[in-house]
C-alpha cells in the first residue's frame, strides 16, 4: 500500500491558503488521515495558513458526535489549523450549514448569467431514463495498478435541458426570473465536447470532456441545499484557498468546479489529489466501515505513525 503523504513540498509562500474539509457523516478513516495530513504538511511547508471547514450540508447523515470526533482525531494525528469553527477567523462562519447566504448569492450569479436551468427530474426519473441503476454509471480509472472510483453521478440525459431559466436577451414572457432557488433542482449546463484540462500537482496532467466524461451537473437540490460542487467553489473562493488537497475520487469534480469558477469569473486554486487508500481487498475505504476508522484503530493501540506510514495492514 502506498502512503498518501506528500513527498514534495510546495514553494515557500506565506500567502498559501489550504484547507481541511471533513464531512461529519461518519468517523474519519485512514484515507482521510493521510489526505488531511498532506494538506497540513503542504500548508506548513509553504509557511501558509490552513483553514478548517466543516461540510455539514447533509442534514440526514450529519451528526454532532462525528464533528467532535473529527476534531479529536485530527488533533491526535498532530494536525493543526489556524482558522476554523473552534478558532474563528476573518472568513467565519466555518460551518457550511451557517453559510446558506453565500451559496444563494453564488447561485444567483450563475443563474443571472444564464448558466443554470431548472430540472424536475428525481433520481428515480434519471435511472429510468438511463435504463440502468445509478450504480451502473459509476466511472472508474486505473491508477498505480488499482481501480479508483472517480465519479458517482450518471451523465444527465438532457431531459430538462431546454428549460430556459433566466435568459436576459429574451424580454417579456420568455424570460423566467427567480430570485431564489425556490425548492427546485437546478443544473449547470456544460459546454458539450469541450475538454477541461488542468495539471494536478500530484497526479500530473488531467483532461475530462464535458458531455462525455460528465454531463449537466446538479448545483442545487429541491430540498433547499446546494450541491457539493457549488458549496465547495463558493467557500474556497470566499476563503481565498490557493490550493485544494483532496482524494483522487474527486478528480472529475475538479473539472466541474473549474467550469463554475470560469462562469463566476474567478481564478481557480491549484489542485493536489492524493491517491486513494485501499483495504486488503483493493477496495476504497468508506465511512460505513467503522472497523477501519481512525477512532477504532486508535483504540487498537495504533499510533499516528502507524496510520501515516507506508505499510499499514488494513483489514476489518
Amino acid at each position: 500500500m502506498n502512503a498518501n503523504v506528500a513527498t514534495s513540498a510546495p514553494m515557500y509562500d506565506p500567502k498559501y491558503r489550504g484547507r481541511l474539509a471533513p464531512s461529519p457523516t461518519g468517523y474519519l478513516h485512514v484515507g482521510h488521515a493521510r489526505t488531511f495530513w498532506t494538506a497540513y504538511q503542504r500548508a506548513r511547508d509553504a509557511g501558509g495558513t490552513l483553514v478548517m471547514r466543516m461540510e455539514d450540508l447533509d442534514p440526514e447523515r450529519s451528526r454532532g458526535a462525528y464533528t467532535e470526533a473529527a476534531y479529536e482525531d485530527l488533533r491526535w494525528l498532530g494536525i493543526r489549523w489556524q482558522e476554523g469553527p473552534d478558532k474563528g477567523g476573518s472568513h467565519a462562519p466555518y460551518v457550511q450549514s451557517k453559510r446558506m447566504h453565500v451559496y444563494t448569492s453564488v447561485w444567483r450569479r450563475l443563474y443571472r448569467r444564464g448558466f443554470l436551468f431548472p430540472c424536475k427530474c428525481s433520481r428515480k426519473d434519471l435511472e429510468a431514463a438511463l435504463g440502468a441503476p445509478h450504480e451502473a454509471y459509476v466511472r472508474a480509472a486505473r491508477s498505480n495498478g488499482k481501480t479508483e472510483p472517480l465519479d458517482d453521478e450518471p451523465i444527465y440525459p438532457g431531459t430538462c435541458r431546454a428549460n430556459q431559466g433566466f435568459v436576459p436577451q429574451l424580454p417579456g414572457p420568455h424570460s423566467v426570473d427567480f430570485d431564489t432557488p425556490r425548492g427546485m433542482n437546478w443544473r449547470f449546463r456544460v459546454p458539450d465536447g469541450e475538454a477541461i484540462e488542468f495539471v494536478d500537482a500530484n497526479l500530473g496532467p488531467q483532461c475530462f470532456t464535458a458531455g462525455v466524461d460528465f454531463g449537466d451537473f446538479a448545483v442545487w437540490r429541491r430540498d433547499g441545499t446546494p450541491s457539493y460542487q457549488l458549496a465547495c467553489v463558493a467557500d474556497d473562493a470566499a476563503m481565498g484557498i490557493t490550493e485544494v488537497v483532496r482524494g483522487a475520487d474527486l478528480l472529475k469534480s475538479t473539472a466541474r468546479q473549474i467550469l463554475l469558477y470560469r462562469a463566476l469569473g474567478i481564478e481557480p486554486p491549484q489542485w493536489f489529489h492524493c491517491r486513494l487508500v485501499l483495504d486488503q481487498y483493493g477496495r476504497r475505504l468508506a465511512k460505513r466501515n467503522d472497523a477501519l476508522s481512525i477512532r477504532a484503530l486508535r483504540q487498537q493501540g495504533r499510533t499516528p505513525m502507524n496510520l501515516l506510514g507506508a505499510e499499514v495492514p488494513l483489514s476489518a
